[in-house]
């Protein structure tokens, strides 16, 4: 029997095409998250799903599916925080994700973030679009220069690590980093720190590249921001929950840190006014993956999980 696949948002063509050649699916043209109820539904309905960003396959889903129809959620991304992986694997459900295909693309949005932070790129493009621009003047709008500069990265996995190429070889920055093991080879000259704290003092800007989820909830907290200095940037391209957003914003408006670059949000795409309001923020609308060879790699990369899973296979990104 052709197992029955929810895609649970549009896809790019080339990742439908190649999944109606094995499946049965049912394509979600809703722009939305699945909520709760959709999901139950989904796990009831369907032999597997491919699942996007903020689908709420949570703990109280799962209890209401003890066995459910669904045997893989295919995640479509390598974050999977949406998921309560626990629960999914205690009713027999396998979860994967898609490592590999992000971690460029999101290392090059990191490096974006912090040209246009340092620079103050978004608050003179705003500028030019306003009108307001009177000509170029020797002490217009100074930034910063990031060449040389040293960068802390927390988090030293695929992600961070590519960020730390592109920042050390790219831009000559001097590289430290924090990660809860021990890293043999950092793969470039690196120093991994012991704390946290030592890491955010330490550095001219801090990017953040940890998973979320429970463990890393609020790790960037009013205690950290604290320890950075006045010149420094944070930068956060992990999942927008790692950073406290109401210590950031007291932060940024204090002027206790120089600015902000994000592309993700505590409660997005929800970001509050006062974060809005501030100019020393770059504001970008979770562009990490946004290239269609990135996205098509992605899909591939899921339908390549579903695939082992259906010829039962070993699922090459297993997670759960």
């Amino acid at each position: 029997m052709t197992p029955k696949l929810l895609i649970s948002r549009t896809m790019p063509d080339r990742v439908v095409t190649r999944a109606l050649a094995r499946y049965d699916v049912t394509l979600r043209e809703d722009l939305d998250p699945l909520t709760e109820a959709q999901a139950l539904a989904a796990l009831y309905d369907h032999d597997a799903v491919l699942t996007t960003l903020g689908d709420a396959f949570t703990a109280t889903v799962f209890a209401q599916a003890p066995a459910p129809r669904c045997r893989i959620l295919a995640n479509f991304g390598v974050g999977y925080n949406h998921i309560a992986v626990a629960a999914a694997k205690a009713s027999g459900v396998v979860v994967s994700n898609t490592p590999g295909a992000v971690t460029d693309a999101t290392a090059d949005i990191a490096l974006t973030l912090m040209l246009m932070t340092a620079r103050r790129a978004g608050e003179g493009e705003r500028l030019v679009r306003s009108g307001g621009w009177k000509g170029w003047q020797p002490t217009q709008m100074l930034g910063q220069h990031i060449t040389g500069k040293r960068l802390g990265v927390v988090g030293f996995g695929r992600i961070g690590k590519a960020i730390a190429r592109r920042a050390h070889f790219g831009f000559g920055m001097e590289i430290m980093f924090f990660n809860r093991s021990t890293v043999e080879d950092p793969g470039m000259p690196a120093t991994q720190v012991a704390s946290l704290t030592a890491l955010m003092a330490g550095c001219d800007v801090v990017v953040v590249a940890v998973p979320g989820g429970a463990a890393t909830h609020h790790l960037i907290g009013s205690e950290s921001l604290a320890a950075m200095q006045p010149h420094a940037i944070l930068i956060n391209i992990a999942r927008g929950d790692v950073v406290d957003e109401t210590a950031l914003i007291d932060a940024l408006q204090q002027r206790r840190i120089a600015g902000a670059g994000l592309d993700v949000y505590e409660h997005e795409p929800l970001v509050p006014p006062a974060l809005l309001a501030l100019d020393s923020a770059v504001l970008l609308p979770h562009l990490g993956t946004a290239a269609l060879e990135v996205r098509e790699a992605m899909g591939l990369m899921a339908l390549d999980n579903l695939d082992a899973f259906f010829d039962g296979q070993e699922v090459p990104n297993r997670v759960a």
